[in-house]
Formats: structure tokens, sequence, C-alpha cells
């Protein structure tokens, strides 16, 4: 039997005309994404709201409203908005989720949920650590965070990205360029972090005194990498024997984080993910973490953890 839809009343203070105006934004915008977030109906008069919903949800609009109002003496930028709302709804509580002190240049980075919060603390507490779940929980960008801040910190000489090397025969061959010019594309997303987290021009700095590198996963074959913060990202696409060959590259001083979605993997059918074998031989090993992720941590697009719900539900029901 479903709980019939119930009225919560609230009433932000101090009154404030301008405040109200930059909580609610364009045309109600702001409000929109409120009620879309926890599936409620918002009225307003004023500063007085009435709130029809599920309770739950209701109480979970009304901390929103509460929380945005106090932030309201600007008008809100919409990721002030969609990461407070994504925050919001994955800690019902009244606690709030420690900061995480990361040096880069987003100042206000933190784990936006449990499990975000969970992973930032593996990874400045293991050698090694997998961050393993769906598309945009930030595995890979919260990972990069972690890499700068101990470079910016001298606690590691260099950072190195990888992924998967993506062959540089066939499917890359009709790409014009050379073989870095070729890869490129496929290590953008690496860069994308880097740049947002870092800025463009101290990146190009770092790169060309080789500070960062960014390369495909064939290129660790045979090193050892001492003092070192490396990232292998897309690692559902390793082989075991790949898996195997960059978990052993790692030496003194270095900290490794392995991402991947074992819900995307590329490979040929029939052939084992390194990822999902790592996850099973090395599930009792000291000194490693694993933080598993799901819909509930996804920080992108309101839409996007809707459009993975709806996936997890269509997966289970054809299992």
């Amino acid at each position: 039997m479903n709980t019939p839809p119930r009225h919560l009343a609230i009433t932000l203070q101090p009154p404030n005309n301008q405040m109200l105006q930059n909580l609610c934004g364009p045309l109600d915008e702001n409000i929109r994404q409120i009620e879309a977030s926890f599936n409620v109906a918002i009225a307003r008069r004023g500063q007085h709201c009435q709130i029809r919903g599920d309770q739950a949800a209701a109480q979970l609009a009304a901390k929103a409203l509460h929380h945005f109002y106090e932030l309201a003496s600007e008008p809100l930028l919409l990721d002030t908005l969609q990461l407070g709302l994504i925050e919001i709804a994955n800690n019902p509580g009244d606690s709030v989720l420690p900061h995480s002190g990361l040096l880069t240049k987003k100042t206000d980075l933190h784990g936006r949920t449990q499990n975000q919060v969970a992973y930032l603390q593996n990874i400045q507490s293991h050698d090694i650590t997998f961050g393993i779940g769906p598309a945009g929980t930030g595995k890979t960008y919260l990972a990069v965070a972690s890499a700068i801040d101990a470079f910016e910190r001298d606690q590691v000489n260099r950072i190195i990205l990888t992924r998967p090397a993506v062959e540089a025969g066939e499917r890359l061959g009709f790409l014009p360029g050379d073989l870095s010019q070729k890869i490129d594309p496929y290590l953008r997303p690496l860069y994308d972090a880097l740049f947002d987290l870092m800025g463009a021009e101290k990146v190009g700095r770092l790169v060309e005194r080789q500070h960062i590198e960014i390369a495909p996963l064939a290129y660790m074959r045979g090193r050892t990498l001492n003092h070192a913060f490396i990232i292998l990202d897309e690692a559902q696409n390793t082989t075991p024997e790949q898996m195997k060959m960059f978990l052993t590259r790692i030496g003194i001083g270095a900290k490794a984080v392995i991402t991947g979605d074992i819900t995307q993997i590329d490979l040929l059918r029939g052939q084992k993910s390194g990822l999902i074998e790592a996850q099973r031989i090395l599930k009792d090993v000291r000194g490693l973490a694993f933080t598993e992720f799901d819909a509930s941590d996804v920080v992108r697009h309101p839409l996007v953890a809707r459009i993975v719900k709806a996936y997890e539900k269509h997966d289970a029901a054809i299992a």
C-alpha cells in the first residue's frame, strides 16, 4: 500500500528578497531541480514553502531548501546546486561529510557520498587502492586529485596515469599523426581531470619536465616505478597478465590506484578481465583496499544516476 503524499511546511529565515531570488533562480529553475531530485512538489509564497511528497523525500527537500538558502547571498552556481543535491541525497542525516583537504585547484573538493569519503581515506592509508563502480562515481577524478595532492606535498616525485593500450595497428592505423597523436584521444579523460584540478598551463609544464606522464599500459612493461603516484584507469579492460604486470611495477615509495567499471568490459568475448580476477585473488591481501561504488555515488548530471539505476534494474530483471 502506497503512503499518501504529505505536506511539510517550512519558513526560510531570515526574510530576504534577494536571497529568495537567488535561491529560486531564473524562472524558479533551482526549485525545479530540487523537486526533480527528491520527487516532490514545492509551492512557495514569499519565504513560506509547502513541500508535497513522500515524508522522507519531503524532509530531504526541506533540508536542501534551508541549505541553499544559507548560500544564497550570491546567485547559486549550477555546480553548487547539483553537487549539493547529490550530497544531501546520499547523506540524509544531519552529519557533515568531512572535507578532504586535498591540495588542488578546487578548494572545496571532497567526497560527496560515504563511499567517496571512504575511497579518499583508503587512498591516503593504503599503497594500493581499487575503485570499482559505474561511470560518474568519481573513481578517476578523486584518484587524480589525490595524486596531485601527493605531488604538491612532495610525497611523490611524479604522477603516472595509464590506461590499457589500444592496439596501435589496425584499430588506430586510420588515424593521422604519430603514435602519441593516435593514442591521445584514448587518454583524454585523464587530461581533462588534470586540467580541471591543476590548470592546463601547469599540467603542460609538468608534462614537459616529465613530472607527469600519461601513457598506455603497454609502456609500463619492464619498468620499476619508485616514488610515483600511479593510476591505472579503465582497468576492466586489462587482461589478467596485464594486471599482474602492472601491480608488480610498483616500487619503493610508490602509491597506486586502480579504477574500473566491470559492467563495461570491452575485451574480446571469452577473454577474462584482469580487474575481476584481481578483485577475486587479492581481496584478502593485507595492505590493499577495495572501494565499491554504485548508482547512489554518481556525481554527474542528476539524470546520470537515474540512468545507471534504470540499467541496473533492467540487468537484474533479465539475470
